[in-house]
Parts: C-alpha cells; sequence; structure tokens
C-alpha cells in the first residue's frame, strides 16, 4: 500500500470560497518512497459517491450502506436518488447514482481498501472499464486532503465532467458554508465560484429531468418521477371523530366503496388513517388503531382498481407503521415527523419505504395552545423545525431520497400562518436549502382539505362546505411548488390538479 506524506498546510483560497469561509486550510498529501505515513487523525469527513446498474439497484445501494456503517463508516447525510444513462460506455442498463457524507477514522487507504472489498463482496469484477457493475464506491472528498497516490486521487480526477456525481455531490451541501471543511471542498473546485460554479457550468438544476438525469423516489420495485406531474391523494379516515367525514367509512364496506370511488375520479395515492388528529383529539392506543386499520388496509389492497396506485398509512405509532408496512402498504405518513414516537425513525429506517414527515409543535391536544402558536417568521421555523426532524431521520438511517416533506397546514398554525406557509413554499425550499440542498429538494405535501381556516375565510363552518376553499388552496399551493395534494374531494381537485401542471408546463416551455 502507499502511504502519505503531510505537507505543511497550504492556505488555498479560492474567491468563492472566501466569500463563504472565515478561514480554512487544505493539507496536500502525496505518496513519497521514502518517508511516508498514514492519515491517522480525530474522525475525517468524507463524501463517497454510489452507482449500480446491475441486478436490484436500490438494493445494492441498501447492502453497501449497511457494510459501510458496519465497516466503521459512519453515515450522516444522504444526497437524493438518480437514475442517470451510462456514461463513456453508452450499450449498458441505466444507471442509479447517489452519494453520502460520512465520517470515519480510517485513514484513506484504509477507506479504500474497505470501499474495494465491499465491491467484491457484492460482486463487482474487473470487467470493462465504466461497464456494468453490481456496485461502485468511490472517494469523492476525504477531509481537507488532497490526495495523490499510484492508487487514490482526491478529488475524485472526473468530478467536475459528470453530472451524475455532481448532481448527488450538491445534494450534500448546504446552499451556506457552514464549516472549513465544506469551504475546503469548495476551494478544490476548477472554478472561482466553487462547487456551486462548476455545478452551475455543467447545467445545474436545469439538467434534472432531462440530458438523461432524473431524480426518483424509490416506491415498490419502481422510481418515482414524481416531479413529472403533481399526485393527488385521497383521504380515507376510518375515525369516529374526524373533523370532516368522521364515522362515515369505519366499515370496510363503506371504506372500500369509498375507495373505489376516489379511484375512478383520479386519485394517485390513498391515505388511509385510523387515528384523529383534529385539535383535541383523544389519542387511541396502537392496539386500537390497528384493530381499525388492518380489516381496511388488506381489503383495499386486494381491490383491483389499486393496481398500479399507492397505499399511504397515516399514523404516528412505530408499531402500526411496521405492521402497515407488513400488510401492504407503500408509505408512511408520520402527522409528528417521530416526535410521538421515539422508535418511529428507528423502525421506518427499516421498512425502506417512503417517510412523510409532517410539522407539528406539542401533539393534538396542545398544538393550538398560544405557546404552540407563536411564530417569528412561520415559513423559516417551519423549515428550520421540520429539518431538524428530517436530520434526525437522516441519522437514524432513512435516507433522504425516501423523504417527503408536509410543512402541517393547520397543525400549530393560525389562520395567518397557514396563508403564509400556502404563499412561502418556495422560502420553506429555500430555509432548508441552507442546511441540505437534498431535502430542499423533496417533495412537498400539503393537506389543506376543510381545514378550519377555510371556514373561518369563507364563512363556512361545515367542513363539507370547504371544498370549493379546498381548490383554490391547493391551486395556489401548486403553483407554488406543492408536488402531492392531500384531499378529501378527489373529483373536483383532480381538474384543479391538472389545470395547475398545464400552467406549469407553459411556464417552463416559454
Amino acid at each position: 500500500m502507499n502511504l502519505f506524506k503531510q505537507l505543511l498546510p497550504t492556505k488555498r483560497g479560492i474567491i468563492g470560497a472566501q466569500k463563504y469561509c472565515r478561514a480554512s486550510f487544505c493539507a496536500l498529501l502525496h505518496s513519497t518512497p521514502d518517508h511516508s505515513v498514514e492519515v491517522h487523525s480525530p474522525d475525517q469527513e468524507v463524501v463517497i459517491a454510489l452507482g449500480s446498474n446491475v441486478g436490484d439497484r436500490l438494493n445494492n445501494f441498501n447492502e453497501a450502506l449497511e457494510l459501510m456503517r458496519k465497516l466503521g463508516i459512519n453515515i450522516t447525510r444522504h444526497a437524493c436518488l438518480y437514475e442517470t444513462a451510462p456514461a463513456y460506455v453508452t450499450d449498458q442498463p441505466q444507471f442509479l447514482n447517489s452519494a453520502v457524507r460520512a465520517v470515519t477514522k480510517l485513514g484513506p487507504h484504509e477507506l479504500l481498501g474497505v470501499l474495494k472489498k465491499i465491491e467484491q463482496d457484492m460482486g463487482r469484477t474487473g470487467g470493462i472499464r465504466y461497464g456494468p457493475r453490481p456496485i461502485d464506491l468511490d472517494i469523492l472528498f476525504y477531509g481537507k486532503y488532497r490526495i495523490g497516490s499510484d492508487i487514490l486521487t482526491v478529488p475524485h480526477e472526473r468530478i467536475w465532467e459528470r453530472p451524475f456525481v455532481m448532481a448527488p455531490l450538491m445534494d450534500l451541501l448546504g446552499s451556506v458554508i457552514d464549516s472549513d471543511t465544506i469551504a475546503c471542498w469548495h476551494s478544490f473546485s476548477t472554478d472561482s465560484d466553487g462547487l456551486f460554479g462548476s455545478w452551475e457550468k455543467l447545467g445545474g438544476e436545469s439538467l434534472i429531468g432531462k440530458e438523461g438525469i432524473k431524480r426518483v423516489l424509490p416506491i415498490r420495485n419502481c422510481l418515482w418521477e414524481w416531479s413529472e406531474k403533481t399526485s393527488v391523494m385521497g383521504i380515507l379516515n376510518l375515525t369516529p371523530d374526524s373533523f370532516s367525514d368522521g364515522g362515515k367509512f369505519v366499515s370496510v364496506e363503506n371504506a372500500v366503496s369509498h375507495v373505489r370511488l376516489m379511484i375512478s375520479e383520479g386519485a394517485d395515492l390513498v391515505d388511509i388513517g385510523a387515528q384523529s388528529t383534529r385539535p383535541m383529539a383523544s389519542r387511541i392506543s396502537a392496539e386500537e388503531e390497528l384493530d381499525r386499520l388492518i380489516p381496511v388496509l388488506e381489503a383495499v389492497q386486494g381491490m383491483p382498481e389499486m393496481e398500479g396506485k399507492l397505499i399511504s398509512v397515516d399514523t404516528f405509532y412505530s408499531d402500526v407503521a411496521s405492521e402497515a408496512v407488513k400488510k401492504g402498504a407503500q408509505i408512511i405518513n408520520d402527522v409528528s415527523a417521530g416526535k410521538l414516537d421515539p422508535n418511529m425513525h428507528r423502525i421506518v429506517a427499516g421498512l425502506d419505504v417512503p417517510y412523510i414527515a409532517m410539522h407539528m409543535r406539542g401533539d393534538p391536544t396542545t398544538m393550538q395552545s398560544s405557546d404552540n402558536l407563536q411564530y417569528d417568521d412561520v415559513c423559516s421555523q417551519v423549515a428550520s423545525e421540520l429539518f431538524s426532524r428530517v436530520n434526525d431521520a437522516e441519522l437514524s438511517g432513512v435516507p433522504s431520497w425516501r423523504i417527503i416533506l408536509d410543512p402541517g397546514i393547520g397543525f400549530s398554525k393560525k389562520t395567518e400562518h397557514n396563508l403564509d406557509i400556502l404563499m412561502g413554499l418556495p422560502a420553506i425550499r429555500a430555509e432548508i436549502a441552507k442546511r441540505s440542498l437534498a431535502v430542499s429538494h423533496a417533495p412537498i405535501l400539503i393537506g389543506p382539505s376543510r381545514k378550519r381556516f377555510l371556514g373561518e375565510i369563507c364563512n363556512r363552518p361545515a367542513a363539507i362546505e370547504r371544498d370549493p376553499a379546498t381548490i383554490a388552496s391547493v391551486t395556489a399551493g401548486i403553483l407554488g411548488g406543492a408536488n402531492i395534494v392531500r384531499v378529501h374531494n378527489v373529483k373536483d381537485n383532480v381538474d384543479a390538479v391538472k389545470l395547475c401542471d398545464a400552467i406549469l408546463k407553459e411556464r417552463t416551455q416559454s
């Protein structure tokens, strides 16, 4: 093994990085024949790229990440997931690409050895250069070091020409440079504006969705390109006390009939809830929730009409989430983002399904208290608090490519707060982007349907009379960047969604 000699630290400020950091240095490591040392230091922050185009690509990623954790690589952040056209050797299947940030005590050569062993154990052979492989693991960055040896070059020498590497690499950053290590990574860029400049020079966000690179969310055995159209989630409440339709669908027969209607009207997803989360709702046990949920979930899962549709289960209990996925649910929708069950994030990490994390302060009995309704800047604070929950989920093993964000309209919000959120989805994304571009790219779900604030504005005390106001709020949300709308009245909202999507398509083409 070639070992490295650490030279004197060099201040290598670039114009772009100097804008963002107070002071940083980047150390140069190179191999020498006679006087070299492997870097063994406190934890080093690293970036590792992942690629796969043979076999079950997503399972290959999951297996590689699990092996990395076991072998001393502590993963802290995940990029989004991309399906990309092959480069260099084009006659081969499409790739999945992503990247992770991690912390490790392994020296750079030790880390390289661990990654090569994982590749070999997962079936990678020599093969064709740039050809098919079950897993490809590359070190993009290692701490603040430039490394050059016979077997390892860091930064990876071809980062700057590869959109399928740069896109996930950018996801691992925030729009604000918050550490000397990140500033140093920017200084490695060939562009004076750092990594941001290099990414823009390739085409930046304009590449996503075309040029052979799609940002996707894995569900079941499929990859959902969720940005292609706005999805409609139909609501099925199995509770006797929900604010809008409590008691209507407690029987399996009525529930199935309503699902059949929603699907016929154009619903893409059905969200099944067996626990009321309206203000001041009494909490039932996980056991009682399961008693309500499972018979209906099994019946809905068996409906021929559900072919190609998705089932989400609305629960804040990890036991319910686990059992629901066993019975066929494909998404977990948690109004507390893990706050009401400390096991939720750990359990969801093992379920391998998308996770909707919603913003709420307190619980349904306290969420509308005066303390929980205090905001100085609701969009900024919702973004910050929601990111904190998502970050906790990610550290528990839920990759950001499985996260869906919900700003929690009607939960711990006054009327003016709900309006600010409907108009402020871009501001929420931008605030999250300061900390994580990956999380800021996640799909956003909004659920204003028949909420009390609509009744207050329109003088409609009965929830069922609020469908026109729901359509207006859904329209505002979609035009502001929402990707999924959760509604009671599917038929009329589907028409609103189609119109909004047509407007957005026309906007992008003009």
